[in-house]
C-alpha cells in the first residue's frame, strides 16, 4: 500500500505542474491579445481620432493577426473585447454600451460575426498547418528510426539499442521497453523509472493501453497476434497513426533481433557439431592404426598351428583378439558417425536383392551369432532395392547387434523382409525386456543407451548411425516395443526403378 501511495504522489504533482504551465501560457496570450485591442482603441480614440469604419477595419486586422499568432480562444476573447470597445468608444452615444441608431446595431453584430468567423477560419488554417507539419516531422522521425534499427550493432542488446534510437529520433525525455521473451525492462532516460516496470508487464500481458499518469503513454507490442512486450514514452505528442507505426517498427526490430539470435545459436551449434565430428574422426583414425597392428599380432598368434603357446596364454590372446574386434567396431562406428554428421559421405547406390543384403550382414556377424537361433523370413520373389549396399548392411548389423545384446542368450532373433506399398520393409525382432513408450523417442539419439541394463557394452552410436543412413536414403526407421514384450526394429528401403542412378552424393 505504501508503494502505491509513494508512486501516486509524484504523478499527481507532475499532472498539476503541467496543467499550471499550460494555464499560465494561455493567460499570457489572452492578456497580450487584450493589450493589442486596448492599444488600438487608445490610439484611434485619443491620439489619432478616425471614423468608426477605419477603427473597425483595424480591429479586424488585429483579430486575424491574433488568431494567426495565437489560437481560437485568444481570438474569440479579442473579438468580444473589440466589439465592446467599438461600441463604447466609436458608436454613438459615445461612452455607453447602448446604440442609438438601429443601423449601428446591424453594423455592430456584423462586425462581431465577421471577427469571430475570421478568427475561427484563421485558427483552423493555423491548426491544420501545424498538424501537417507535425505529421511531416513524424514521418521523418519514423524514417530515421527505421534506419537506426537497420544499422544496429549485433554485439549489443537489441532492445537497449531500440529505446536509445527512439529517444534520439523523437527527442522523448524518457523511454522504457519491456521485452517479454527475457522479462527485462530497458530504459533510456535520466532518473529512475523502475516504478514503470509493473505497468509495463501488465500492459504486455493484458494487451491494453496504459494510463497517462506521470505523463507516460504505455502501449502493448504485438506481433502475429501474440504479445511480445510493451513500450512507455513520456510527453508523447504523436498521433495515433504515428504511435501505431512506432510500435510496429519496435515489434519488427524485436522480432529481427530474436531471429538473428536464433540464427547465431544455430550457427554456433552447427560449428560446434562440426568441430566435434572432426575431432571424433581424427581420434578414431589415430586409434585405428595401432589397433590394426595389434590385430595382426593376435591373428598371427592364433593361426599358429605348431601349438607353441600354452593353453592359458592362447586363451588370453583369444580374449585380446575379441576385445580388439569390439574396439575396432566402436572406432569404425565413430568414424562413420563423424562422416555422416559432417556431410562427408556419399551414397553409392546400386540395385541389390534384400536377401543378399541380409545374408552379407549375417556373414559379418558370424562370430557374434554363433550359438544363437536366427529365424529368417524372406520371400523369394522380393523386389530388388536401390540402396548403398555397404551402408544398409551396416544398418542390419547394428540392429542385429542391438538385438543380441538386449535379449537372453537362449531366445531366437527374427529377421524378416516384406514388400509393401512400393517399399521393402526389413525388421529385426528380439525377445528382450522391451522399451517403454517414453524411452522410444530417445533411443535413436547419439550416445543414448537404454535404461534396461547399464552393464552392457557399447556407447549408443549404433541406432543413431542406422537412423542417419536410412534418412540419407529418404526412408524411415522405427521401433515397435513394450515393456516385457521384446522389441522389433524396422526400416524401409526404396524399390529399384528402371534406369535408377548408381551414385548419389551426400
Amino acid at each position: 500500500m505504501t508503494s502505491l501511495t509513494n508512486s501516486a504522489a509524484p504523478e499527481a504533482h507532475f499532472v498539476f505542474r503541467q496543467f499550471f504551465l499550460k494555464a499560465t501560457r494561455l493567460a499570457g496570450r489572452v492578456l497580450t491579445s487584450l493589450a493589442v485591442i486596448g492599444a488600438i482603441t487608445f490610439v484611434f480614440f485619443r491620439v489619432f481620432p478616425v471614423n468608426a469604419t477605419t477603427t473597425g477595419f483595424f480591429y479586424l486586422v488585429a483579430i486575424l493577426m491574433i488568431a494567426t499568432a495565437g489560437g481560437l480562444v485568444e481570438s474569440t476573447i479579442a473579438s468580444i473585447a473589440a466589439m465592446l470597445c467599438f461600441n463604447y468608444f466609436f458608436l454613438p452615444p459615445i461612452g455607453t454600451l447602448t446604440v442609438a441608431d438601429p443601423q449601428n446595431w446591424v453594423a455592430l453584430f456584423a462586425f462581431l460575426a465577421t471577427s469571430l468567423i475570421a478568427s475561427q477560419l484563421s485558427a483552423r488554417a493555423k491548426r491544420r498547418t501545424k498538424e501537417a507539419i507535425a505529421r511531416q516531422h513524424e514521418v521523418e522521425r519514423l524514417y530515421s528510426l527505421s534506419r537506426s534499427l537497420l544499422l544496429t550493432e549485433p554485439t549489443r542488446p537489441m532492445p537497449k539499442q531500440i529505446v536509445q534510437s527512439i529517444s534520439q529520433a523523437f527527442e522523448f525525455p524518457a523511454v522504457a521497453l519491456y521485452d517479454r521473451s527475457n522479462d527485462q525492462v530497458y530504459r533510456a532516460a535520466e532518473g529512475d523509472l523502475t516504478e514503470l516496470d509493473t505497468r509495463l508487464r501488465e500492459a504486455a500481458l493484458r494487451s491494453t493501453l496504459g494510463d497517462g499518469a506521470s505523463g507516460f503513454t504505455i502501449v502493448p507490442i504485438r506481433l502475429g497476434g501474440q504479445p511480445i512486450g510493451s513500450l512507455a514514452i513520456r510527453d508523447s505528442s504523436l498521433s495515433d497513426a504515428a504511435l501505431q507505426s512506432l510500435v510496429n517498427l519496435v515489434a519488427i526490430g524485436m522480432e529481427r533481433a530474436a531471429s538473428q539470435e536464433a540464427v547465431n545459436r544455430a550457427e554456433i551449434a552447427k560449428r560446434s557439431e562440426e568441430l566435434k565430428s572432426i575431432l571424433l574422426d581424427a581420434i578414431a583414425h589415430e586409434f585405428k592404426t595401432p589397433l590394426t597392428s595389434v590385430k595382426a599380432v593376435t591373428t598371427d598368434l592364433l593361426s599358429d598351428t605348431t601349438n607353441q603357446l600354452p593353453q592359458h596364454q592362447r586363451e588370453l590372446v583369444n580374449i585380446a583378439d575379441e576385445g580388439i574386434d569390439r574396439l575396432s567396431k566402436l572406432v569404425n562406428d565413430a568414424i562413420q558417425l563423424a562422416r555422416i554428421e559432417g556431410g562427408q559421405f556419399q551414397l553409392n547406390r546400386g540395385i541389390y536383392s534384400p536377401n543378399a543384403l541380409i545374408s552379407a550382414a549375417l556373414r559379418q556377424m558370424k562370430a557374434f551369432v554363433e550359438g544363437r537361433t536366427i529365424n529368417l523370413s524372406i520371400s523369394v520373389d522380393m523386389p530388388p532395392v536401390w540402396v548403398d549396399a555397404d551402408l544398409i548392411q551396416m544398418v542390419i548389423t547394428h540392429l542385429l547387434d542391438n538385438a543380441l545384446k538386449y535379449s537372453p542368450s537362449g531366445t531366437p532373433i527374427a529377421i524378416n523382409a516384406t514388400s509393401r506399398n512400393g517399399r521393402v520393409i526389413i525388421c529385426v525382432a528380439d525377445r528382450g525386456p522391451g522399451i517403454g513408450e517414453a524411452e522410444q523417442a530417445r533411443i535413436f539419439e547419439k550416445f543414448y543407451r537404454g535404461k534396461t541394463d547399464r552393464s552392457l557394452k557399447g556407447f549408443g552410436m549404433g541406432l543413431a548411425i542406422a537412423r542417419e543412413i536410412i534418412s540419407a536414403h529418404g526412408e524411415q526407421i522405427w521401433v515397435a516395443s513394450g515393456l516385457g514384450k521384446g522389441s522389433e526394429f524396422c526400416f524401409s528401403l526404396p524399390v529399384a526403378q528402371e534406369g535408377a542412378a548408381t551414385n548419389e552424393h551426400r
